[in-house]
């Protein structure tokens, strides 16, 4: 097994004795349908990303270079988190860290918020 591949999770999805997903909720889930359907299964690797949590399912065809942070054990991250790293006053945060600083927060009585993947901010702040 690649060192890569070592962090990777998997999924089945087994429709072989039920309806399966109607087209629409398998493109939100962001499954191609045929794959979806009554008696089908669906099997794939998945990805959890280091920074925010968020699990991906691989895709086999992706021709861009998955992203790893070495700060994190060379453990991947998502899209979105990498784009966080490369900013110009980035300072480096895991998600477990960040739950830290959010709880002494509340501890605290500080208000907070729950961080969201999509609104990780560069400098650690939690409340997006």
């Amino acid at each position: 097994m690649t060192s890569e591949r070592r962090h990777e999770g998997y999924i089945i999805i087994d429709h072989s004795a039920s309806p399966g997903l109607p087209e629409d909720v398998a493109r939100a889930a962001g499954i191609d349908p045929k794959f979806a359907g009554e008696g089908k299964v669906f099997e794939t690797a998945s990805l959890t990303c280091s920074h925010c949590r968020c699990v991906v399912l691989k895709n086999p065809l992706r021709q861009r270079e998955r992203h790893i942070c070495m700060k994190c054990g060379g453990h991947y991250i998502c899209d979105l988190c990498h784009a966080k790293t490369i900013e110009p006053d980035y300072v480096h945060q895991d998600y477990f860290k960040r739950i830290d600083t959010l709880t002494e927060r509340f501890l605290r009585g500080i208000e907070v918020s729950p961080p969201s993947p999509a609104l990780i901010t560069s400098k650690g702040d939690l409340n997006g």
